[in-house]
């Protein structure tokens, strides 16, 4: 009810300021969009972190998708990280998003996975750091080993934050980071890229390639940022997010 309502309430906003649909990645959760929500409410847009159940890019994408349906008006979506599939699927056939932004989030061609395109380049030490736990099904969820979660995911975050972010991290399940995917809806849409020049989960240069490929209407990285930018520069990353969302 809350959801909605605000998002109607948006939808009748005369300035017709899209909805914020936030998407968190693997090893991450809803709150850690919470700085960036606090400055896009303090611009004037509404903005929705939505649940990512990490499970597989086409199941993710749809309850992504039924989220998108659910808001009348235009939408603006935004990923991190394994987010930025889950996007990438998502917009297809919604006709409300009018933009893609990928926070530090991958951006993939039609075939291509999170696991191929993080491999594409060297710099990322994500393997080195994943500890597997068996599921009932067969599959395995990952999750970062805690005591390396601050230097691997949020190494610019304080260190007591970073501890609470390892403690409330996410799995996400080994198949949907090897999961091909669909149709690029970034070949449609404009699409616009922020990231970290120190990420450690996805390389700058794959970041970078992503983002040339894309057509990218516009590329920010920032500089000595990690693959947790979102939590370590939410004013940047909402400043950049508020330009995709204000583009005529």
């Amino acid at each position: 009810m809350t959801l909605l309502g605000s998002a109607q309430a948006q939808a009748q906003d005369p300035q017709g300021k899209p909805t914020i649909v936030l998407v968190h990645g693997a090893f991450a959760e809803t709150s850690s969009w919470n700085g960036v929500i606090a400055e896009l409410n303090r611009r004037g847009y509404v903005a929705i972190a939505a649940a990512n159940p990490l499970r597989s890019v086409a199941k993710d994408a749809a309850a992504i998708s039924a989220v998108v349906q659910s808001i009348p008006g235009p939408v603006l979506l935004v990923g991190h990280s394994y987010g930025g599939p889950v996007i990438t699927a998502a917009a297809n056939g919604n006709s409300n998003v009018t933009a893609l932004v990928y926070v530090a989030g991958f951006a993939p061609d039609t075939g291509e996975s999170a696991l191929t395109l993080s491999e594409k380049f060297p710099g990322s030490t994500l393997g080195s750091a994943i500890t597997p736990v068996a599921l009932p099904d067969g599959g395995r969820d990952l999750y970062i080993e805690p005591e390396k979660f601050h230097a691997q995911f949020a190494a610019d975050v304080p260190e007591d934050e970073a501890r609470l972010m390892a403690a409330t991290q996410r799995p996400v399940t080994q198949a949907a980071l090897a999961e091909a995917a669909g149709a690029a809806a970034w070949k449609t849409l404009p699409s616009y890229v922020i990231y970290g020049s120190a990420d450690r989960n996805i390389p700058a240069a794959v970041m970078a390639f992503m983002a040339e490929r894309a057509h990218a209407v516009k590329t920010v990285v920032i500089d000595g940022a990690s693959h947790a930018l979102m939590v370590s520069h939410p004013k940047e990353v909402a400043a950049f997010i508020e330009e995709a969302a204000s583009a005529k």
